[in-house]
């Protein structure tokens, strides 16, 4: 169980249920005492401190390293022979600079196989992602995980309000979640869409609650030249640096999605330039559904969305060498009887594993996400995002996107499934946490004292270690039904629900200098009264 941030009703009972429990029980007292010591849920909350999860066992490799070969062969034949659309001239002049074949009327690009490996092979097999918290400093690659809040819904819901248009009230609310929940080392980006703050001005308010409502790290949308220059000057004094440091310093990140079928655009290639330019990490993510924007074969979809990863990493690479980036993999499938993107599906954990396997021998940090297909938070949200959890650690993935609050495949953010999500993380990363098989763990001594037909419960043994010796579900209802039944049974989403709420009114804002804050609200006027970013309307 995680130290506790509030107490736990009934941990007294629990208490007192162990330390009398020296002599054997009669079935009526352990029936009578089982029923006393889950009278109450639990309701109070609990966590470890800040710290990143790490895998304990090798990724599974799903298909053969010959399967892998093929996907990459085919892969490299696309770029080669089909080549890829670049909308962005600056990016087409880069990679003819760079030895690509382009052909201008078209806008087509090709790649020969060694350009491709030549720049795949700058790319940073680790690297830190710095926070403006340094102790929330981000360790990418190698056997580390991270977590992050969902990102990018335009919708937000609850059980009180219901669903709703994104808001810049829940936009902090949800950011203010992120930053009090251990579990989540990162914002992925708007976690709901303010769609009550002008186009315009939206990315400088979004990117100064990011800096005083949380101090870890987040990601910016390559949306435009400005919106990433004004994000990348906003972080450099959050972090009070120089711009030389912060070029030292990978200190934010974007998703770079490519246009599938075969189609870089303007502000994702943009977004590319300005990002590596400054040493900043930029995460290439073909955004592929088999059946759909993709072959309706997994392996089909997988040589499509690795020849996109590819050929944007490589440019990547052409802006900067050595510059951060990572493989980035949310292949999935569709509904073929409605065109509905599917998430959470058997095919979506096949895409995973594979896509963590290209990753691999490109020797390349692997993104994926935790996502479902459900309407609200139910079985289906719960076991499509064990499946993309499970999907997500298996295949050797390092950063998770949507790691909580995902719904409707992706066009609603939930407070409750937040909280659903928190605690299916803090599960994982408990499952994760390293095994102590010394002498004392094994427990021979307690074993032999207990002897035959005995119970454990008043065994120093377990006296030592009960009230930490297994990890506490936030959600997980453990009373017998009738004392569920008397408490008016309650399902998850009530009780998630009351959890958000409780752990909102706790939340402290994080201390940020005066003089940051100064700073930052100066540079933020100061870009308001320039009109921000030109929009349409």
């Amino acid at each position: 169980m995680y130290p506790e941030d509030t107490n736990t009703p009934g941990s007294d009972d629990q208490t007192e249920n162990l330390a009398g429990s020296n002599t054997a029980m009669t079935s009526g007292t352990r029936k009578k005492r089982r029923r006393r010591g889950r009278a109450t849920a639990p309701t109070g909350f609990a966590q470890k401190p800040f710290a990143q999860p790490a895998r304990q066992f090798p990724p599974v490799e799903l298909v053969s390293a010959d399967a892998v070969e093929a996907v990459h062969n085919a892969s490299l034949k696309v770029l080669q022979e089909t080549g890829i659309k670049v909308l962005h001239e600056g990016a087409r002049s880069i990679m003819k600079d760079a030895g690509a074949d382009v052909h201008e009327a078209t806008q087509m690009v090709h790649f020969e196989a060694p350009l491709i490996e030549q720049c795949l092979s700058t790319v940073p097999s680790a690297f830190t992602l710095h926070a403006r918290n340094p102790q929330h400093n981000l360790a990418i690659g190698g056997d580390q995980l991270l977590f992050g809040l969902m990102a990018s819904a335009p919708n937000s819901s609850c059980l009180d309000h219901g669903r709703r248009s994104g808001t810049q009230k829940d936009y902090r609310n949800f950011l203010r979640l992120g930053q009090m929940h251990n579990i989540l080392h990162f914002s992925g980006g708007y976690p709901v869409e303010p769609t009550d703050i002008h186009p315009s001005v939206r990315h400088l308010d979004c990117i100064s609650d990011f800096i005083t409502l949380t101090d870890k790290s987040y990601c910016i949308y390559s949306l435009g030249h400005e919106r990433v220059t004004d994000a990348i000057e906003m972080t450099r004094i959050a972090r009070g640096v120089s711009a030389e440091q912060l070029s030292e310093e990978p200190s934010l990140f974007t998703i770079i999605n490519t246009n599938s079928p075969l189609q870089l655009d303007i502000p994702m290639m943009q977004g590319i330039i300005d990002m590596a330019s400054m040493n900043q990490l930029v995460v290439i993510t073909p955004f592929t559904l088999s059946g759909a924007m993709a072959p309706v074969t997994i392996p089909g979809a997988l040589v499509l969305q690795n020849a996109e990863a590819l050929a944007g990493i490589a440019f990547s690479q052409m802006v900067k060498p050595g510059a951060p980036a990572m493989y980035g993999g949310f292949t999935s499938n569709v509904d073929m009887q409605s065109g509905a993107p599917a998430f959470g599906t058997p095919e979506y954990m096949q895409a995973q594993h594979i896509g963590g396997q290209l990753a691999r021998r490109y020797n390349i940090p692997y993104r994926t996400s935790n996502v479902c297909a459900a309407n609200t938070v139910d079985a289906q949200s719960a076991y499509e995002s064990v499946f993309s959890l499970w999907g997500a650690i298996n295949s050797g993935g390092h950063l998770l996107k949507h790691g909580a609050g995902w719904l409707e495949g992706g066009l609603c953010c939930s407070f409750e499934k937040l909280i659903l999500d928190i605690d299916l993380l803090q599960m994982v990363a408990e499952f994760l946490q390293p095994i102590d098989f010394s002498e004392d763990e094994l427990g021979l001594r307690a074993i032999n004292d207990v002897g035959p037909a005995g119970h454990f419960f008043g065994t120093a043994h377990t006296q030592e270690r009960f009230k930490d010796a297994f990890y506490s579900p936030v959600l997980s209802d453990w009373r017998n039904f009738e004392s569920w039944q008397e408490a008016g049974r309650p399902d998850a989403m009530q009780k998630a629900n009351k959890v958000w709420k409780e752990r909102l009114a706790t939340y402290q804002e994080p201390p940020l200098d005066a003089a940051v804050k100064d700073e930052l609200d100066a540079f933020v006027a100061k870009r308001k009264e320039q009109g921000g970013v030109a929009t349409d309307f």
